[in-house]
């Protein structure tokens, strides 16, 4: 997870990039961020993916066969 003092910049740099601009180095600190969190955010997605059941109505599993491969592969790594 990021930690909240890189989202608040994330923020703060949005609101700037929106109101007077940012300079080259803004910029490349605000691209540098995004991307730091978009990969924390899909590891994070990846892994609450790869831990879900699914069951229909009668209690059956019906959990999507590329989920069951995810999660295997994850535990034999």
């Amino acid at each position: 997870m990021l930690s909240q003092d890189k989202i608040n910049r994330i923020n703060e740099l949005s609101k700037k990039s929106k109101t007077i601009g940012l300079s080259i180095e803004e910029a490349k600190e605000q691209t540098k961020l995004r991307k730091e969190y978009l990969e924390s955010f899909r590891s994070s997605m990846r892994n609450t993916i790869e831990n879900v059941k699914v069951l229909d109505p009668q209690g059956n599993d019906v959990t999507p066969q590329k989920v069951k491969e995810a999660k295997n592969k994850k535990y034999l790594n």
